[in-house]
């Protein structure tokens, strides 16, 4: 039987050819010391934070407002139902 990318019973001619190659070492997997290890976790942390899209300073704003807002509905609603629990336990054990 053939799929779109070859024999299921037979391996393909690559597959032969890549397991008698050695692995390639080096590169930037390579075995380095630990300030080698560090130095590339720090270039990667550079070049990811490159591809972070950071929000303006409006937007910012506008975002920071809308969560100390919810926060504090928030509060509210948790301290109206503290109360009515409250209130209740009162009523019941008197």
């Amino acid at each position: 039987m053939t799929d779109a990318v070859g024999s299921i019973d037979k391996p393909d001619a690559d597959d032969e050819s890549a397991e008698s190659k050695k692995p390639r070492k080096g590169g930037k997997r390579g075995k380095k010391g630990p300030l080698g290890r560090l130095a590339l976790f720090y270039r990667q942390i550079v070049a990811e934070l490159r591809k972070v899209v950071w929000p303006t300073r409006s937007q910012l704003t506008t975002y920071t407002t809308v969560v100390i807002v919810f926060v504090v509905v928030m509060i509210g609603l948790v301290t109206v139902i503290d109360y009515g629990f409250q209130q209740a336990i009162k009523y019941v054990f008197g």
